[in-house]
């Protein structure tokens, strides 16, 4: 047989495994959030779990630092194959449980959740206006955490821009704040210069998922603002927002903001919604009321809620 033929055969199935491999479909399973199932643990936090044939990805790592632990072995979900941690931002309700989880994980696997993904900004050091300092889970110092986490065997990877870390799955970064400037809570400084300076969390970010049917967007509490957000995931790859997961800090919001927020979004051809945590459930309704979704695409996330590769919504309890 001719060689130039068999090489061209076995260039084809490379290329053709290979792009199978960047197919890459997630199931997507909350492991934190607002609203429980029987026997899980509900709190106001977020955290879920990505997870796919080749790679797995944990998404924020909930408040208390034995949430997501209880949830996970209510569950059956294992994540001692898990290396790659992302943290959407520094509050406390997203960072809690890193390091037990990586404390119980790695006695089965060494590897387990040392991979943490986060934001320029994230080890900025936050405090109250009376001097008081906040940091990311139980520690009031940003540094601290950090040590505490190195000395676990955790290793940091500071994102400044969107970066694919795993097929499929892109981390935003920071997002620039063009549309909405901040969306969230206020009353914390960051020092700049000798002098405070109101905290907008810019350390925010967002996984994004490419999907056949256009990009999955996971926000923990989406500070940097969904439309925003979304324009960064669309700068990647031009496409629908077809799904939005996690949260969004809508809870407060008002009907102005809310009616631009639905009407973006249906531009966008939203499509699935699962809004959990700080989304607010007025909110999600009012969202997906004005864009006719159908009852089996919009679901509130309780903990082990899933989205199937498919894209299909798995409901796991009254919610």
């Amino acid at each position: 047989m001719n060689s130039r033929f068999i090489r061209a055969v076995v260039l084809t199935l490379c290329a053709t495994f290979s792009a199978l491999g960047q197919t890459a479909p997630y199931q997507i399973t909350v492991l934190a959030t607002n609203i429980s199932d029987y026997g899980g643990l509900g709190e106001w936090s977020f955290a879920a779990l990505f997870e796919g044939e080749q790679d797995a990805v944990l998404f924020d790592t909930g408040f208390k630092k034995d949430t997501v632990l209880h949830n996970v072995l209510h569950l059956g979900v294992d994540l001692s194959e898990v290396e790659k941690v992302v943290l959407s931002h520094f509050h406390s309700d997203h960072t809690g449980g890193l390091l037990i989880l990586r404390e119980h994980f790695r006695l089965a696997n060494e590897s387990a959740l040392s991979q943490v993904y986060v934001a320029a900004g994230f080890f900025d050091q936050r405090a109250t206006a009376a001097g008081v300092e906040v940091g990311p889970g139980e520690f009031a110092s940003a540094q601290d955490f950090k040590s505490a986490a190195e000395a676990l065997g955790i290793r940091f990877t500071v994102i400044t821009e969107p970066t694919e870390i795993a097929p499929k799955l892109w981390l935003t970064g920071p997002v620039p704040r063009v549309e909405e400037h901040y969306n969230g809570p206020a009353g914390l400084f960051i020092n700049q210069n000798g002098a405070p300076v109101p905290d907008i969390i810019m350390d925010d970010q967002s996984l994004g998922y490419l999907t056949d049917k256009g990009w999955l967007m996971t926000s923990g509490c989406g500070h940097s603002g969904l439309i925003n957000t979304g324009k960064v995931l669309q700068s990647i790859k031009d496409g629908p927002i077809y799904s939005i997961v996690g949260g969004f800090h809508l809870w407060q919001a008002d009907n102005e903001t809310l009616d631009r927020t639905a009407s973006w979004l249906e531009e966008q051809g939203l499509g699935l919604m699962m809004g959990g945590h700080c989304t607010g459930i007025a909110a999600a309704e009012t969202i997906a009321s004005q864009l006719q979704l159908p009852r089996s695409h919009i679901s509130h996330a309780a903990i082990g809620s899933v989205i199937t590769p498919e894209l299909t919504i798995i409901r796991s309890s009254v919610e």
